[in-house]
């Protein structure tokens, strides 16, 4: 019986990110640079060969189990997943995290160093850089055979500035995360409304949503010159200005 569920849930998984690897990407321009933004809670740059994500929180479910919450396995390996269909169809050679890779000190359990080192060998060829961010602080940076280089915001990648925290640059463009962005759409009923997580892309910076499959939603207001792509299920679309 447990293998059959195994086996259910894996199949569940690869139905997912084939629906998601046919849905369209979004494609816009910032900086001057065409990016195409996707469903998945990803950011490509083409032209520079980085595939973008942000506020991955790998560890987080095992962080509230340790303290006594009994939350359900698997979330590591579907957030995996995603990337690894990712990578595959933007065949991008580099990805970028824009920090809190890892959520906590107690989430770095075993299991996790398992799945991850797999997924590290199947993507060998693959140069990932971190931006640490607030999370990775306090969970500390991966360990040196994971072979993720890790650095310090602002990081350059003209005409892009790698960053955590949101900020409005005196140069650049900053590609930010931090804040989980989504936004709320009101239907005719309480029970037709929705929140989704969405991309905040302004003239100066963008704002990544939450790649973690267990993460949490900051709703948000534009201002003014802001344009807001949300994601519902695995389609993308542009909120009216």
């Amino acid at each position: 019986m447990a293998s059959r569920a195994h086996t259910h849930r894996t199949h569940c998984t690869m139905l997912a990110a084939t629906a998601a690897h046919d849905a369209p990407a979004h494609e816009t321009a910032v900086a001057g640079e065409r990016v195409a933004l996707y469903a998945e809670r990803a950011l490509h740059w083409p032209a520079g060969g980085v595939l973008f994500v942000a506020d991955v929180h790998l560890g987080k479910a095992a962080a509230f189990r340790a303290g006594g919450i009994p939350l359900p396995r698997g979330g590591t390996g579907r957030d995996l997943a995603r990337l690894s269909a990712l990578l595959a169809r933007t065949r991008a050679p580099r990805l970028v995290v824009l920090g809190d890779f890892l959520h906590a000190a107690a989430g770095r359990v075993a299991a996790l160093d398992v799945a991850f080192r797999a997924w590290r060998a199947a993507h060998a060829q693959v140069a990932i850089t971190l931006v640490r961010g607030n999370h990775d602080d306090r969970a500390g940076d991966p360990p040196a055979d994971w072979h993720v280089d890790v650095v310090a915001e602002p990081h350059a990648l003209a005409p892009f500035l790698a960053c955590h925290r949101p900020v409005v640059p005196g140069s650049g463009y900053a590609l930010c995360g931090h804040v989980h962005p989504g936004v709320r759409l009101a239907g005719a009923t309480a029970a037709a409304s929705a929140r989704l997580p969405c991309f905040v892309l302004g003239r100066r910076r963008a704002i990544l949503p939450a790649f973690g499959g267990f993460t949490g939603l900051a709703l948000v207001t534009p201002a003014r010159g802001e344009r807001i792509v949300a994601i519902a299920g695995t389609r993308l679309f542009a909120l009216p200005e």
